[in-house]
């Protein structure tokens, strides 16, 4: 009896991850896609901290499996010192855009914001060569929604680990 139940329960968990997140043909979806695009390449990517002031949260909390907790200030720190310092040899993200779902967030039918999720690649671009795949990762994204605006509140970055042997 008790591994039907255990079967019973994981197939209903199943079934409502599978129909909760959101169409991947769906506005919001796209608008969420589009959101993640224009984040990383012009706040990780091109280090542009203008965008990056404004697209984060006044308190955003971006919690890392490797250097663990960040709050706004640190992780803009952090940006400046390990992703721009040196655009010789820039760290790079790139989503694998297959991975990405997305879950509304709504408060009495009101959208506030969405769940992003999905796993993302990095590589070393250097002039002139070929870029290194150096890791993977997943990563959950929450974003608000505020004034017409997708503003980047919390980070979870985690399962970061060197890329399988066989694509360098």
């Amino acid at each position: 009896m008790q591994k039907f139940l255990l079967a019973a329960i994981l197939v209903f968990f199943t079934y409502s991850f599978a129909y909760s997140q959101e169409a991947k043909d769906s506005q919001l979806f796209l608008n969420l896609k589009k959101q993640d695009s224009i984040f990383f390449e012009r706040g990780f990517n091109q280090c542009d901290f203008d965008f990056l002031n404004q697209a984060i949260h006044k308190d955003l909390m971006f919690y890392h499996d490797k250097s663990g907790i960040q709050a706004r200030e640190t992780f803009l720190e952090n940006t400046r010192k390990y992703i721009c310092a040196d655009t010789n040899k820039k760290p790079i993200r790139k989503v694998e855009e297959k991975s990405l779902v997305v879950f509304p967030m709504y408060n009495n039918g009101v959208l506030y914001g969405a769940i992003q999720h999905g796993d993302h690649n990095f590589f070393i671009r250097e002039k002139n060569k070929v870029e290194v795949h150096t890791g993977v990762a997943k990563f959950t994204h929450l974003y608000l929604l505020e004034n017409g605006n997708w503003i980047l509140r919390e980070v979870f970055s985690y399962d970061h680990k060197e890329p399988m042997k066989s694509e360098n």
